[in-house]
């Protein structure tokens, strides 16, 4: 359960045995990492890993903070974007961390967002077989979903993470202050995933953000409350299924098509951007729902209408340029989630807050659905 501190920070510890960690929640946290780095990892030498735009404005303030408590560091700026995600890059990393001597008991830090986290933590997990791993997530997507729960890896020519390990970090210290530093976008594509929280299992959850959004946006209390509320959420389920055999699978809401949309951009962050697919992806879930008569379309038309407000794209037209026809996405879809006995598993909805594991859709369903939403919107 979440903790306060006097400071005001919010602590949730994830307990999953020997790698059990805590995910802290504050601000100032990037000018403190010296310190709470140095309580509970015993090297002293670090690697940090981050992205050009991120490392413009805070490598240089976590390096002081490190070198302040007697922590040895070295750095390495790669390109911000999700092709960064490949196997050269990944490759750069594996360098930078053996030249530098960083061995098991020392600390690779991910400062950025989802990409670097992603990749940093991969690559953390298996230079010699695996050292000390800290997520400082920069981005509000990063800091609500990928920083937590240990899923690392990269994108190939075949799909989006399709290569990659379970690498829980020893610990997540998520600045709520540079989140401010974000443009209105990011911040938005962020919010898909704080919503879907809210669309797994908790409808009181997803209540409270259509009433208090502005809020959140607009930073202070409720923001951090948000962020607290999705990061409890997460690790409850990452507890339950650590390696996602089942429940945590839910985690995965409006992905399957979001990830399929971003493929089909070839992930051109112009046109679109992890947190808009999922924003998309989740709205067409619940019309599939309906469609389906698994869900009324009411619930779809209330999903829509909220993502919509916050400025989040939640139409296939809302993507610029043309799109793939529809069976090219449907490779995709079965790419990203496996076919089982000929047949797509997808996350569906019987409402708000009622998500549930569905393995057995005909991906024929799909290709009608899909058909009609690209011909209705005149893609």
């Amino acid at each position: 359960m979440a903790d306060d501190r006097e400071n005001g920070e919010r602590v949730i510890h994830v307990p999953l045995g020997e790698r059990a960690y805590d995910i802290l929640i504050g601000e100032g946290l990037i000018a403190r990492a010296g310190g709470e780095i140095s309580t509970r990892i015993k090297g002293r030498k670090a690697a940090i890993i981050t992205d050009e735009h991120v490392g413009a404005l805070y490598l240089e303030p976590l390096m002081d903070s490190l070198q302040a408590d007697g922590i040895e560091t070295v750095s390495l700026s790669l390109p911000a974007g999700e092709k960064t995600k490949s196997f050269d890059h990944l490759q750069k990393v594996c360098d930078v961390l053996l030249e530098a001597r960083i061995e098991r008991n020392d600390t690779v830090i991910a400062l950025g967002g989802g990409v670097i986290g992603d990749l940093t933590g991969f690559a953390a997990g298996i230079v010699r077989r695996g050292v000390r791993f800290v997520q400082m997530p920069t981005s509000l997507l990063s800091q609500v979903d990928s920083s937590v729960g240990g899923k690392t890896g990269i994108n190939t020519r075949h799909g989006k993470n399709l290569v990659g390990i379970f690498n829980q970090p020893d610990l997540v210290l998520a600045d709520t202050g540079v989140l401010n530093s974000l443009s209105p976008r990011e911040f938005r594509a962020g919010y898909a995933e704080v919503a879907k929280y809210g669309l797994i299992d908790q409808p009181d959850f997803f209540a409270w953000l259509e009433k208090n959004w502005r809020e959140v946006f607009s930073g202070g209390a409720a923001r951090t409350e948000a962020i607290a509320r999705s990061c409890q959420a997460k690790a409850d389920v990452v507890v339950a299924d650590e390696r996602e055999n089942g429940r945590r699978a839910l985690l995965n809401l409006g992905h399957t098509f979001g990830h399929a949309l971003e493929a089909a951009t070839q992930y051109d962050s112009a046109r679109l951007v992890h947190g808009e697919g999922v924003a998309i992806g989740m709205v067409l879930a619940h019309e599939f729902s309906a469609r389906l008569n698994l869900a009324s379309p009411d619930d779809g038309k209330r999903v829509e209408a909220h993502l919509r407000a916050v400025g989040l794209p939640t139409r296939l037209s809302d993507i610029e340029g043309e799109l793939p026809p529809p069976h090219i996405l449907l490779d995709a879809m079965a790419q990203d989630k496996k076919v089982k006995a000929g047949k797509l598993t997808f996350i569906l909805t019987h409402g708000i807050g009622q998500s549930f594991v569905a393995d057995d859709v005909p991906p024929s369903e799909v290709l009608s659905f899909l058909t009609d939403k690209m011909a209705s919107a005149n893609i």
